[in-house]
């Protein structure tokens, strides 16, 4: 078998008879390209024939639910995928173009073991890529990422027989019935719905509305052009959008979904966003009033809140700091069985009696809503502002080379590991706390902490810090992760700073 090229020209003819898969696209847990440029179609036929061999490498009854989202290429990506995975011999089930979370859903609902959605998420047009499974409700990776890339670069495919297709007509109504079963909120609520164009739009608005929901729906047609904004839950533009709409209808709060759905965000009613860990919190305070005891996962970009929140305290809810990333949140919440978990990012995953452990926007802002019909007439504001005060920097990303990121954020380990064993002070306190699953999240007596990271899908680092007792603190810790980074000269510049 011809290996994959990463060096073809588009109007060629090497590009439209030989596979172009360039090695960048296999990231720790899912896949992703700029379709045209680092894959093409006969590529995506090749990551199929991989992906289908590598299923039964795994062991599993080779039935694959197979999806897309709504982009102008995306049912021709899916197309080359489905021939690659029938050629390795699996059973392929094409739902149809659905968001991320209903393929999850559809692996329970039409018995797949194996799941292979095509989406860009939440980037911007030009993108294409593969979120995949083989365990429900669990996806790709690290480990089964790298193997993936051997197999599929190596040119390691195995052709068997067997290989099938068939169509399910009816997942997004077995879906929609499923997710609303047994959901109806008390009282009116009005609720902006924001989509972006993407294929949210399609199961967002229908499924709060079976709740008992007034939907106000904004930019929810579908429109594979994107354009108002990219359909991300973390753009300013989106967000705006939203703080308008809830303004301008005097609406209860604002939901908004990503390209694929697998995340959510949210506005309160005077229009401020509200991070998705300071959600997570109000989420945990709301759940364990039912679940006492209860567990939960965050990722370390996350408030220490989880952790001092008297609420959470006085219920002994016990949360576990994990690695970001959605595959990992969703595997350790699965390890743990925790009742959910949180990351910062907007995805949210529950596991029974509430969800099916995977990431789903539409079940968060099912959640949400319900926590509000709860609140005894409060508003989404006045719950925010019965959590303790806190203050963060924004998610700030300073440039560093791929191949050096990892051992920046090393050093500074070190460093702090060194601090901490010395007995030395850190801003006049003793480290409290050092959590190094994820890079090196430093905390302090009273609560400040900051964290630095390797970014898992761009060159650069990661930093955030935060203050439950003072700006000047929070600011104090940030100023001590900077002058740090600064003895390296691969740091580069910010894309933003306090």
């Amino acid at each position: 078998m011809e290996l994959p090229r990463y060096d073809l020209t588009p109007n060629t003819y090497e590009y439209e008879t030989e596979a172009l898969v360039t090695p960048n696209g296999f990231r720790e847990y899912d896949a992703r390209w700029l379709f045209g440029k680092e894959i093409n179609l006969l590529g995506v036929e090749a990551l199929g024939f991989g992906l289908g061999s590598y299923f039964h490498e795994c062991g599993v009854v080779p039935r694959v639910a197979v999806g897309h989202d709504y982009r102008s290429y995306s049912l021709s990506i899916k197309q080359a995928l489905t021939i690659g995975l029938m050629r390795g011999g699996c059973e392929v089930a094409d739902i149809g173009m659905v968001t991320t979370p209903v393929a999850y859903f559809a692996q329970f609902a039409i018995d797949a073991p194996c799941v292979a959605m095509v989406t860009a998420s939440h980037n911007e047009n030009g993108w294409t890529g593969v979120k995949m499974g083989a365990e429900r409700p669990l996806t790709f990776g690290p480990d089964e990422m790298v193997r993936l890339k051997e197999i599929v670069l190596g040119g390691k495919g195995v052709a068997r027989a067997g290989g099938s297709f068939s169509r399910v007509h009816d997942i997004r109504v077995r879906y929609l019935d499923s997710v609303t079963e047994g959901h109806q909120l008390s009282r009116p609520m009005r609720v902006v719905v924001a989509c972006g164009n993407g294929t949210a739009g399609a199961y967002g608005p229908e499924a709060l509305r079976r709740i008992g929901a007034e939907v106000i729906e904004v930019d929810c047609t579908l429109d594979y052009n994107f354009p108002n904004y990219n359909p991300n839950t973390e753009d300013m533009k989106m967000l705006h959008a939203m703080a308008v709409a809830v303004r301008s209808h005097g609406a209860d709060l604002a939901i908004g979904f990503d390209g694929d759905g697998d995340r959510c965000g949210v506005v309160d009613d005077k229009g401020d966003e509200i991070f998705a860990d300071k959600v997570g919190v109000l989420l945990a305070r709301d759940l364990s009033a039912g679940f006492p005891r209860a567990k939960f996962v965050v990722d370390v970009k996350s408030t220490g809140l989880f952790e001092t929140d008297p609420v959470l305290k006085q219920r002994g809810v016990v949360t576990d700091y994990w690695k970001t990333g959605h595959s990992y949140i969703k595997r350790r919440t699965a390890e743990l069985h925790a009742l959910a978990g949180f990351e910062k990012s907007g995805h949210y995953f529950f596991n029974p009696p509430i969800g099916r452990g995977y990431d789903d926007g539409i079940v968060a802002a099912i959640a949400v809503l319900e926590m509000l019909d709860r609140a005894g007439g409060k508003k989404m504001s006045d719950l925010v502002a019965s959590l303790p005060h806190t203050w963060g920097t924004p998610t700030m990303a300073p440039y560093c080379a791929d191949d050096r990121k990892y051992a920046v954020v090393d050093a500074l380990t070190r460093e702090y590991e060194g601090m901490r064993e010395r007995g030395e002070k850190l801003l006049g306190q003793n480290i409290a706390r050092l959590l190094t699953v994820n890079g090196v999240r430093v905390a302090l007596e009273d609560g400040t902490w900051g964290l630095v990271r390797a970014s898992s899908n761009k060159p650069s680092l990661v930093v955030v810090a935060e203050s439950p007792s003072s700006e000047a603190n929070m600011r104090a810790m940030f100023h001590d992760i900077d002058t740090r980074l600064s003895c390296h000269p691969e740091v580069g510049e910010y894309d933003q700073k306090i």
